[in-house]
């Protein structure tokens, strides 16, 4: 099994310190940390790795993404052929791994086979967590038909470009949960809010039923896993929570009251401003609905303030990016746009102890600790000072490896 020996760096993993320490030296074997130490690591038979006093983080984690969004218009998105939007994806998924984000979460429309191929090295991609499917009731955020469209959703929902489908009742939510977890998904997504990429539903919007969302949960609890749900409105979020909700996507419009509530009752929200900043400048031009832009706003002027509720709520909160077609280059300006109003190192927590603990992988994903997988990233200058330098396309990171396999080596 192949050994690789870190050595003269300085760490930066919240899981360990909020600030940057040295005299640490690393140990990978296989896809695995084998050792963290603050002693010099005898590996004889190891690849040795002077990183140059450079920072070495762990992978990023991006919990907001859609890989099978390739184009802007969603609904059109939808009927593009399935080998089309799969090679187009794994284009999408590589420009990813080269930004530094060796895992994401997709939020709606990812299938298995795209969480497969990675695994068996078939795309250079980051690992992937899937909810399948994102569900949606008839005319909510996940119905892209324009008013007078009336096709049947079977038409179009369960091609591979699809974010999500419909399913209206009790009974149909509980069958659609179902179908998503056999065929691989992680966890599973609902459309619980009015949208902006979507026609008929404004932010207002509340999506489904209590019954509907209760359900929901149910099937996820009992298949082990969680609900992730979007939501804009202090009404939808506040809802979803009493719901049993554990996932809360966008949260723009969240309150200080309900901001509380949501981290008392152990809510993770997901924050995904970088996708607004964006929609209303290039959205027009790239294929966005004229009824989605003049909805962005609503949404995007909202969110700066969001960040600031939250933290001061002490709701935790993970990364996000949320973006489409040609948009997703921007994916690594969140860290930007967070860090004018938060501290650099909470939005560092955010893309790695704090999205781990959204995947349910603390101590597997966003730490460099012993056990942990070897998703390591080596940045040439401390992030905690400018957090451009996780901006880029990846200019600034001399390495990154995702579990043991080095993706990208400018060190030599």
């Amino acid at each position: 099994m192949s050994l690789t020996h870190f050595r003269n760096f300085r760490l930066l993993d919240p899981a360990i310190s909020d600030e940057l320490v040295d005299g640490y030296e690393l140990l990978v074997e296989g896809d695995r940390i084998k050792e963290l130490s603050d002693k010099p690591i005898k590996a004889r038979e190891a690849r040795t790795i002077n990183c140059g006093k450079r920072t070495l983080m762990p992978g990023l984690i991006d919990c907001h993404v859609h890989v099978i969004a390739t184009q802007v218009n969603i609904g059109q998105n939808a009927l593009t052929p399935d080998a089309l939007i799969a090679y187009r994806s794994a284009r999408i998924m590589k420009g990813m791994l080269d930004r530094g984000f060796t895992t994401v979460r997709d939020l709606g429309g990812a299938t298995y086979p795209l969480v497969q191929a990675q695994q068996e090295g078939l795309i250079e991609a980051p690992r992937l967590i899937i909810p399948g499917k994102a569900l949606s009731q008839t005319g909510g955020h996940g119905d892209s038909r324009s008013r007078y469209d009336n096709r049947d959703p079977a038409t179009w929902t369960q091609t591979l470009g699809s974010l999500g489908r419909i399913a209206d009742g009790v009974d149909a939510v509980r069958i659609a949960c179902r179908e998503e977890i056999k065929r691989g998904a992680h966890f599973i997504k609902i459309m619980a809010n009015g949208g902006v990429a979507s026609p008929n539903d404004p932010i207002h919007f509340l999506g489904y039923s209590r019954e509907e969302i209760l359900a929901s949960v149910e099937e996820a609890q009992n298949a082990g896993t969680y609900v992730a749900a979007h939501l804009y409105t202090d009404e939808a979020i506040r809802r979803a929570v009493e719901c049993g909700v554990h996932s809360l996507e966008h949260c723009n419009l969240i309150t200080s009251k309900t901001a509380k509530f949501a981290a008392e009752n152990k809510a993770i929200a997901c924050p995904t401003l970088v996708t607004y900043e964006y929609l209303g400048v290039e959205g027009p031009a790239l294929g966005l609905d004229p009824i989605s832009v003049s909805k962005v706003d609503t949404v995007r002027l909202a969110g700066m303030k969001s960040l600031e509720i939250m933290h001061k709520a002490k709701l935790t909160m993970a990364f996000g990016s949320d973006l489409l077609g040609e948009m997703h280059r921007h994916q690594s300006e969140e860290f930007v746009i967070r860090g004018r109003v938060l501290p650099a190192i909470e939005v560092i927590r955010s893309t790695s102890m704090h999205a781990a603990k959204l995947l349910r992988k603390e101590g597997e994903l966003g730490t460099v600790r012993a056990g942990a997988y070897a998703d390591i990233v080596l940045v040439d200058g401390n992030p905690l000072k400018d957090l451009a330098l996780l901006t880029q396309q990846g200019a600034n990171l001399a390495l990154i490896m995702q579990g043991g396999r080095v993706h990208k080596d400018a060190l030599n």
